[in-house]
């Protein structure tokens, strides 16, 4: 298993990756990058042993690439370029349009998309030409990794190992929000960048819905 180092700033890395580890240990465990057949996201709850109930979040490489995954049409804008790149995770409809592949989340009209602060997956993102599967490096259920050791268990399934260091324990994930109703927004979870989150959606005149 070939472990390598990368700098975050080393935007060249991505030539050789096929397996990746970012930001917060997150990172897309099969061969296959690409959403270009069902083998490839049946891949990944295998590995896991993730329940294919809980659906899969993805990540791309700029913000200007989610409308073709998602519907951005009823939102402010720029808001999303205040909002990301960033520890912040977009819940969006998926829509007509959408090029993910229909086994990705199937019965589930929305997506959770993340453009993460990092110019690593960032750019390879923007070389698979499409999205990335996103999940923590590690068995369904057990602790989030901090480091790779942690997920050696799974390194004989990713063609590579990027290390990017130790990560601090007890981190908070991505703050998750739900803007799939025009005018609206809900967090679905508080994370690291609450704060920060709901001072911009206030900022853009979203209003909090309310739970249903």
């Amino acid at each position: 298993m070939p472990i390598k180092k990368y700098n975050l700033m080393d935007d060249l890395g991505y030539l050789l990756c096929l397996g990746l580890q970012f930001e917060i240990i997150i990172f897309s465990l099969c061969e296959d990058i690409h959403y270009s057949s069902t083998e490839a996201v049946n891949r990944i709850y295998e590995i896991k042993g993730r329940k294919y109930t809980s659906p899969l979040a993805i990540c791309v490489g700029d913000v200007s690439d989610i409308k073709r995954f998602a519907v951005t049409d009823h939102l402010p804008h720029e808001l999303l370029d205040n909002l990301l790149p960033g520890p912040v995770t977009v819940v969006l409809m998926r829509g007509e349009s959408s090029i993910l592949e229909k086994s990705l989340n199937p019965g589930l009209d929305s997506i959770g998309v993340r453009v993460p602060d990092s110019n690593f997956i960032r750019a390879i993102a923007c070389g698979s030409g499409s999205a990335l599967a996103l999940t923590s490096a590690n068995l369904s259920g057990q602790s989030s990794s901090i480091c790779i050791k942690d997920f050696e268990n799974l390194w004989e399934h990713c063609a590579y190992v990027y290390d990017g260091g130790m990560l601090p324990s007890g981190r908070a994930g991505s703050t998750v929000v739900d803007l799939t109703k025009q005018g609206k927004y809900k967090i679905l979870r508080p994370g690291s960048a609450l704060e920060e989150t709901v001072a911009i959606l206030k900022r853009f005149s979203l209003e909090e819905g309310t739970s249903t």
